[in-house]
């Protein structure tokens, strides 16, 4: 009875939708003259059809995202957290696809082969990798990662920035990876100590800055270091500098130079003094000091150290100079320093002046010239009374030659400049340019067209390397025309 009773009420409902179906025929009294006319209407429908893939791979994702993050929190319930460490990653995969699955079944949710691989890759990059990072972190062609807040992420490919489609599910889930990372190594960010220098497993260099410092979200960059070192011979194949360059820069480091490699942010500076190092007798006891270790030397009798920032009492801070004054007790044949940036400045020019010659440094200068105005400027900052023409003196003294890294405005990294330190004339430090870029134009694509060349002027320490057995041929000096 009640069913029938609710079909009548349908039926009774139908007659009352008779007159609209009655105006549907209206349309026929404007009739359509011109044929051309309903093919252009056709595509309305179909272009407004057109975001619907896209809407359809949104909400897939979203669905997606927040099945992961039931997920996670199954996972968090039913793993054996403190047995993580121990794990293997067979066993680990197994295990999370294993309780994966059993939580989809519980709730009906059924996915497809590619979700579920995708689902059980994510999880398994959350409990014991860096979370939505390891894809990123994975990917060999992108050289920096740079996170704006959980919601925008951007990667450098080939010296160009573009949009990463990678998230974070929130700040929350963006402050959690930045936590692992910086614990993994013993430091700690937090409001009260918003930001934070620190170092990837594979020694990639991390920084974050986190609200309330940071406005609209956690921000975070990665200086990817490639797991295959780029030697000499990589860097003239790719462009960074000639073969004339690297026999000479070859002689300078077999000859104990004291070199500082001088650049702009992400200009290869430390990409440079890596392949430095590789001229470096294997014989030698070599130490290097950083704020956070990123060189990777070759050599078999290599001593790093790693300063240390305050403790949240503000006490057992290392800097530097720290190391670097114990590094001077350790018999060191020469002395590696990531980036001189302060008051380490003094040791290292005493360093260079006492010994330990060989010594090699990075500072951030656009050229030469810049390069010796900022060690002057650093040495002034440290606080040390003396007279600016003994502070030159002994700079001039210390430092033989400055390698000039630039990164161009396509995107490319070259050795743009070699400048020998040559002595003093009166009260200003004379220096000598031996090799430099020239760059000669532009390509229809935004591409810098250039050469390096000699500028004609024979070294200063030619007679040096002669002694040394490094009897370069007078002709690496020569200029080269462009062609």
């Amino acid at each position: 009875m009640f069913s029938r009773y609710k079909k009548a009420s349908s039926n009774q409902a139908k007659p009352a939708a008779a007159p609209v179906e009655a105006k549907a025929p209206l349309p026929r009294t404007a009739p359509v003259e011109d044929p051309a006319k309903s093919v252009l209407r056709r595509p309305t429908p179909q272009s407004a059809a057109l975001p619907q893939p896209a809407d359809k791979e949104r909400k897939r994702k979203e669905r997606l995202g927040e099945i992961k993050l039931d997920l996670h929190r199954a996972l968090l319930d039913n793993l054996n957290l403190s047995a993580l460490d121990t794990a293997t990653e067979a066993d680990l995969r197994a295990e999370i696809s294993s309780i994966a699955a059993e939580v989809l079944e519980e709730r009906s949710i059924v996915l497809n082969r590619e979700d579920r691989a995708t689902l059980t890759q994510e999880l398994y990059d959350e409990v014991r990798g860096l979370g939505p990072l390891e894809t990123l972190l994975k990917d060999d062609t992108i050289n920096d990662i740079l996170v704006n807040g959980p919601h925008q992420i951007f990667v450098e490919r080939a010296g160009k920035l573009e949009m990463s489609d990678v998230t974070f599910k929130d700040e929350k889930h963006l402050l959690r990876i930045i936590d692992k990372i910086v614990s993994a190594v013993g430091r700690r960010v937090d409001e009260s100590n918003p930001y934070v220098d620190a170092r990837l497993a594979d020694g990639s260099r991390f920084n974050a800055m986190v609200p309330p410092v940071a406005v609209d979200g956690s921000l975070v960059s990665i200086r990817k270091f490639k797991k295959d070192k780029l030697g000499i011979d990589d860097l003239v194949s790719f462009g960074a500098f000639s073969e004339e360059m690297a026999a000479y820069l070859q002689a300078a480091v077999a000859t104990r130079l004291n070199i500082i490699v001088s650049g702009g942010t992400g200009s290869g500076k430390t990409t440079t003094l890596n392949a430095l190092s590789s001229f470096i007798d294997n014989s030698e006891r070599i130490l290097t000091i950083e704020d956070t270790a990123e060189l990777q030397l070759q050599q078999t009798h290599v001593g790093r150290m790693e300063s240390r920032p305050p403790n949240v009492e503000g006490k057992g801070e290392v800097s530097a100079r720290d190391c670097l004054k114990n590094a001077l007790r350790m018999r060191p044949d020469r002395i590696i320093v990531g980036e001189t940036r302060g008051e380490e400045v003094i040791d290292m020019l005493q360093a260079m002046n006492t010994g330990h010659d060989g010594s090699m440094t990075t500072i951030h200068a656009n050229n030469a010239r810049d390069a010796i105005s900022r060690l002057e400027n650093m040495v002034a900052m440290a606080g040390i009374e003396m007279p600016l023409k003994a502070v030159r003196s002994q700079i001039a003294s210390a430092v033989h030659l400055i390698v000039q890294a630039s990164r161009l405005q396509d995107g490319s990294r070259r050795m743009t400049s070699i400048t020998e330190v040559t002595g003093m004339e009166g009260e200003v430090i004379s220096m000598q340019e031996i090799f430099r870029y020239q760059r000669v134009g532009l390509t229809p694509e935004n591409k810098i067209i250039g050469h390096f060349t000699g500028t004609g002027v024979r070294s200063n320490f030619t007679e040096r390397f002669r002694l040394w057995g490094y009897d370069l041929p007078s002709s690496i000096y020569e200029p080269i025309a462009a062609e």
